[in-house]
């Protein structure tokens, strides 16, 4: 409907054709410049800024085929929440398995009463016991006797021994594919079938004294310490092959346990000769830094909030925990009476630590909440590496209970 009151004057008449002038000619320049400009072109619209070179993300590495996805990409240890069992172990008593190395047996004991409850003969030489990666089997690493006692953890019965040569420690592919036995005096890493335990591959390494390990987060590597010579190995998973080598930076080095940290990013391996633990980047797999914690510094592990590391120093009876959020130490227990901390694990629900007493023959029960000694254990000769089981955790990589 036209305007009632609008005049056509010669004065608007010129105006008129000078903005449609001006139009024309803006929408010229806006072509020039490939710019888009409003209708009524008085008013350029707005430009879309021009692009911004970034640089190409990086794809992330696809993990060990047949590994299952992490939970928690941020924490490695996520599946290990406070009574976070998973279905198939459930149903198994609370046991610690304790494996005497000079009494050639496997002490069981009641955690709720701090008693043994049973002494099992297995082979001779037992140095660790390990739960199997589907978690229904603990393997007795029955070193010199050259075979594995198999325990069910249902009922506590050992089963027939199965010929393993060498069976220092031994660990699992995160995948499930490979058991690999820590063969320390053959000088090998031997990959066998994780239920068979017949050979898949022989790996031959130049380094004395394999002993413990760890896996990356996506599961294609782990590193290995070489006890004996003051080595680390860096092996690619797949492969099945050493990747790198190193000597660490101290003068008759004795690395023991190794453990990484919830990031995935921090590696920690526990020397007891240089009464510490080296902090290294196991992708860059550079030359470490040595924390000290305490003499004779042996065993690592995670507590169930993924926020603290306890480092059992063996020659000074005490218990170094380290902040992950900091990257220091935080506090230090003291067994009461002294005592040889070793290898061992942690209760289903995070509150009791347990490790063995090496050299005094007994096992130690700590309160995880303020580090007081709650029990010492008579057990046999030699106690080393204990499990604590059933524990939290989807599967396992071995030793005495590493679970993701």
């Amino acid at each position: 409907m036209a305007d009632r009151n609008r005049t056509d004057s010669p004065t608007r008449s010129l105006s008129r054709g000078l903005r449609h002038r001006a139009a024309a000619l803006l929408a010229a320049a806006c072509a020039l410049v490939a710019a888009g400009c409003s209708d009524g072109g008085t008013k350029p619209a707005a430009q879309s800024p021009p692009p911004v070179e970034r640089a190409p993300v990086k794809a992330a590495k696809p993990g060990l085929p047949g590994m299952p996805p992490l939970l928690d990409a941020h924490d490695l240890y996520a599946a290990d929440r406070p009574g976070k069992l998973a279905p198939q172990v459930k149903g198994y008593p609370s046991r610690i398995y304790v494996p005497n190395t000079g009494s050639d047996t496997v002490s069981v004991i009641d955690p709720k009463t701090y008693k043994v409850m049973e002494t099992i003969p297995v082979g001779v030489q037992p140095q660790h016991v390990v739960p199997s990666w589907d978690m229904k089997t603990l393997w007795v690493n029955n070193n010199r006797g050259h075979d594995l006692t198999p325990i069910d953890p249902a009922t506590g019965k050992a089963g027939k021994r199965v010929k393993v040569h060498d069976p220092y420690n031994l660990y699992f592919t995160p995948n499930g594919k490979y058991a690999v036995v820590m063969a320390s005096m053959d000088r090998q890493l031997v990959f066998r079938d994780p239920h068979s335990m017949e050979i898949r591959k022989t790996v031959p390494v130049s380094c004395a004294g394999v002993n413990h390990a760890d896996f990356s987060p996506d599961g294609r590597y782990f590193i290995v310490s070489c006890e004996f010579s003051g080595e680390l190995l860096k092996v690619d998973t797949e492969k099945m092959k050493v990747v790198g080598q190193e000597k660490l930076p101290f003068e008759g080095a004795m690395p023991q346990d190794v453990k990484i940290s919830p990031d995935g990013r921090t590696w920690y391996v526990a020397d007891m000769m240089a009464d510490g633990i080296w902090v290294l980047d196991g992708d860059a797999f550079d030359r470490p830094r040595l924390m000290p914690t305490g003499k004779g510094a042996h065993g690592l592990y995670v507590s169930r909030d993924s926020k603290t590391m306890y480092i059992s120093n063996r020659g000074e009876g005490s218990i170094s925990l380290l902040d992950f959020k900091t990257g220091e130490l935080a506090d230090k227990w003291h067994i009461r009476g002294g005592g040889s901390p070793d290898m061992g694990g942690l209760s289903t629900d995070g509150k009791v630590l347990w490790l063995s007493g090496r050299y005094h023959s007994e096992v130690y029960a700590l309160d995880t909440r303020t580090g007081r000694t709650l029990a010492k254990i008579p057990v046999g000769q030699g106690p080393h590496g204990l499990a604590v089981y059933p524990q939290p955790g989807r599967y396992s990589l071995g030793h005495t209970g590493i679970f993701r």
